[in-house]
């Protein structure tokens, strides 16, 4: 199910895409080395997949909602669940096939960040429209 594009969206989407840190493989491996590890290691180690793996993951999706209903005190909305989905797999979407990620990364808390803030700003400008 997709959501509608809206201007949170494609702020999500930009925070999202602003926000990665992800490697070439060879890059990565060229790392690993200058390290003294091996690249088996080093993926299991920092759990590296693909970037639109990680990103289109239930993993990714589940733990940033879990974060997002302990930052609201109460379960995420529906609407705010699938805004949540839709922007990590539109950000899956357009990432180049060869770049990693890793799944320890803080992009939980920084789409949380902004999506607790836009709540508060909204409910900042309700309440100064009834006053």
């Amino acid at each position: 199910m997709a959501t509608e594009r809206t201007p949170l969206h494609d702020e999500l989407l930009a925070l999202v895409a602003r926000s990665l840190c992800t490697r070439t493989l060879t890059l990565f491996a060229h790392e690993s080395q200058l390290d003294g590890e091996s690249l088996k290691d080093a993926v299991e180690r920092y759990e590296v997949d693909y970037a639109w793996r990680v990103l289109g993951s239930e993993r990714l999706r589940n733990e940033t909602v879990a974060l997002l209903d302990a930052k609201l005190g109460q379960s995420a909305t529906d609407a705010q669940k699938a805004c949540v989905a839709d922007v990590l797999r539109a950000a899956a979407a357009i990432q180049s096939s060869d770049l990693l990620m890793s799944f320890d990364n803080d992009l939980p808390e920084q789409v949380v960040a902004l999506l607790c803030a836009r709540q508060g700003r909204r409910a900042t400008e309700e309440a100064e429209a009834v006053s």
